[in-house]
């Protein structure tokens, strides 16, 4: 493991990874300006390593976009749409039942619910999906809303945040999604997505329902205008937040698609430079446990490299998805989770299901079962089943 590092001008940043050492911000942006691909991965396998051991997990999830009607025109998005638009939907409780309960057939555990910010549905519309989709199985976890969402939702409800997230919560919201996070330097929030949410505001929201006691992921949206200097920035931001409240769960790059918005890229976010950003990521961000490579946005075969370059995740089964494909990603729909469990043992690591919390489900073994921590339930056919589902 420590053959490309030893060989590397990055030998001084491994002493201190091995030793523990938080990194710099100065050290992080010396990794992004790194062209040692190899070196920088070794660093953050053994990162990885260290975190979580052998294993890299999954989820059996559905997304579910209630609407793309949006009051806001970010310049990067191309999900959102005007009621003008042709192509613009928006679902019925019901409908957003109906689907929960084809997913729930399939075995899934959640269920991710994002939206635009829609003119004209009620407070009441958001309670009243909670309650209906809770009503299904208590056993479904909820991960919904953007902060950016929260927001809105707290002026359609005339409360304040943290008003609103308890209602929520009482109406079953078991996580908060990251997404919305972008990239959090004023100036390229400006230039990408003028008039959403500040920085300040997004992790407000987020740091009010931690010390609420729930639990979310966060994102960073890579590869447009920003330089490296933001990344670093921005994983700064993240990883203070998370040393005042350990609320993150996991954290999800996700490389920016160019098509069919207002922010043309020349070249859109390579394979290396995905990985190169999963690495970094993964070595300042030494509070997170989880990372995730999300395989929506790089493809299942890159999303599998990552798993030797800092990430241990793999995300979902996913059923449907809107808003990278609408952004010109051409991944499939859908991931079985077959095609998941072989590209992780693929990769020398132990497959397992987990729920929303990055908890584990179900450890896949090979001939037999792997063996479960102490507590945990076991189930033989074909692979542990660990714990409960819900938190």
């Amino acid at each position: 493991m420590t053959f490309f590092v030893q060989r590397s001008q990055l030998r001084d940043l491994y002493d201190k990874v091995a030793a523990g050492e938080r990194l710099s911000e100065a050290d992080a942006l010396r990794l992004f300006e790194s062209k040692d691909l190899n070196a920088i991965g070794a660093l953050a396998n053994l990162a990885c390593q260290r975190k979580v051991g052998p294993r890299a997990s999954y989820i059996l999830n559905r997304y579910v976009n209630y609407s793309n009607y949006c009051i806001l025109s970010c310049q990067f998005c191309s999900f959102a749409r005007k009621k003008r638009d042709a192509d613009g939907f928006e679902l019925t409780v019901e409908q957003i039942v109906r689907k929960a309960r084809e997913a729930l057939a399939l075995g899934i555990t959640e269920l991710h619910i994002v939206g635009g910010l829609h003119p004209s549905l009620p407070f009441r519309y958001y309670t009243d999906m909670l309650q209906a989709l809770r009503a299904l199985d208590a056993r479904l976890q909820l991960k919904c809303f953007t902060a950016i969402e929260i927001l809105h939702l707290a002026w359609l409800a005339k409360k304040s945040v943290e008003q609103t997230l308890i209602e929520l919560r009482d109406a079953g919201l078991d996580s908060l999604t990251g997404g919305g996070a972008e990239i959090f330097r004023k100036e390229v929030r400006s230039t990408i997505a003028k008039g959403k949410e500040s920085a300040e505001e997004y992790l407000d929201v987020h740091r009010t329902w931690h010390r609420l006691g729930g639990r979310s992921t966060c994102t960073m949206l890579f590869g447009h205008v920003e330089s490296l200097a933001d990344r670093v920035d921005h994983l700064r931001r993240l990883r203070e937040l998370q040393d005042e409240t350990h609320g993150f769960v996991g954290f999800v790059p996700l490389p920016y698609h160019p098509d069919n918005n207002e922010i043309p890229v020349p070249t859109p976010p390579t394979g290396f430079d995905t990985l190169r950003t999963l690495a970094v990521s993964r070595l300042f961000l030494d509070n997170f446990d989880h990372l995730t490579a999300y395989w929506v946005g790089m493809g299942l075969k890159l999303a599998q490299v990552a798993l030797s370059y800092g990430a241990d995740d793999l995300h979902g089964t996913i059923v449907e998805e809107h808003i990278f494909h609408m952004a010109g990603a051409t991944s499939p729909q859908l991931q079985t989770e077959a095609a998941m469990v072989k590209a992780i043992r693929e990769t020398g690591r132990v497959p397992v299901q987990r729920d929303t919390f990055y908890q584990p489900i179900k450890v896949w073994g090979d001939a037999a079962p792997a063996t479960a921590e102490a507590g945990e339930e076991v189930s033989t056919a074909g692979g542990e089943s660990v714990g409960g589902v819900r938190q």
